[in-house]
């Protein structure tokens, strides 16, 4: 099952839950988003000729991060880009989500295991603005 996140026009979030399965290649970003997210289920022997990247330059204003969930459970907390709380899902073992803009916060609801991808190289404070907030009351969404 894909998820998407939206607030207004503007998408939050991609969910790509574990329990996701479909042929082929899928991609569910635009083009134009930063970060590329993509699934691939293929049969045994089948072939991806050798390749190189080109050298290509882009200018990237805005990270994009794809979290991958090893191990565990989180509660993801959305925010609009005025660091309003919007709304909540949940991830766990298997599922990946892509954050692709807006506020983000994290609560582990269970020991949890996690890999980050994002654009680099890392800038260190100029890279994001931390902001205390915590959610009065929880709008937790299921799909």
């Amino acid at each position: 099952m894909i998820e998407k996140v939206l607030f207004q026009e503007t998408q939050l979030a991609i969910i790509i839950r574990a329990s996701y399965k479909k042929e082929g290649i899928s991609f569910f970003t635009p083009g134009d988003f930063s970060q590329q997210l993509g699934y691939m289920n293929r049969p045994k022997g089948y072939v991806i000729d050798p390749h190189v990247h080109n050298l290509v330059e882009r200018k990237v204003t805005l990270t994009q991060e794809v979290l991958y969930v090893k191990a565990g459970k989180v509660r993801v907390d959305f925010y609009n880009d005025e660091q309003d709380y919007l709304e909540s899902r949940i991830i766990e073992t298997g599922d990946v989500i892509l954050l692709a803009s807006g506020g983000h916060g994290f609560e582990m609801l269970e020991h949890t295991e996690m890999i980050e991808i994002k654009q680099g190289p890392y800038c260190g404070d100029e890279d994001k603005v931390r902001f205390d907030h915590t959610p009065e009351k929880i709008n937790l969404i299921s799909k």
